[in-house]
């Protein structure tokens, strides 16, 4: 991973689990032959550890919060790449996907946090989380933080 990136990602600790958070902008590229798929430029990336081993990514594909129609077009893009590379989305009955829909508008613009989970066969998951933050930077408006985490299936 660090040979690939153009970040500096922190060196590992040998035996343990460890963190390392990038500095600067970063884009995840997960190349898979089939379940490959391209993340916005983000701000916040960590790359956890286990015996030297990449075990989990987790990152905010934004570079800073957004309004809702900004950050439902990320989640709605991250799903659609997903279903194209064969992904499956799993645990839908409590975790409905993402949709543009005056339903999910009106639950998002209420300010509730949501997660959908998606499958790679046995190989790898995703987690997908999007909700309101409260942003300085913006003070009289909902902003919105949305939240990928990339790991083998638990």
């Amino acid at each position: 991973m660090r040979k690939r990136s153009s970040a500096k990602i922190d060196p590992t600790i040998t035996d343990t689990s460890a963190f390392g958070i990038i500095e600067g902008d970063a884009r995840m590229r997960f190349v898979d032959e089939q379940y490959g798929f391209v993340t916005p430029r983000a701000k916040f990336l960590t790359v956890s550890y286990d015996s030297q081993k990449v075990a989990s990514v987790r990152m905010s594909p934004q570079v800073e919060t957004l309004p809702l129609d900004e950050a439902l077009k990320v989640v709605l893009d991250l799903q659609q790449q997903w279903e194209r590379g064969g992904w499956q989305a799993i645990a839908t009955d409590q975790h409905p996907l993402f949709s543009d829909s005056e339903q999910w508008l009106k639950e998002l613009s209420d300010c509730k946090f949501h997660t959908t989970y998606w499958r790679a066969i046995d190989r790898f998951q995703t987690q997908l989380n999007m909700g309101c933050f409260d942003d300085s930077k913006y003070p009289n408006e909902k902003r919105y933080l949305i939240t990928l985490e990339l790991s083998r299936p638990y």
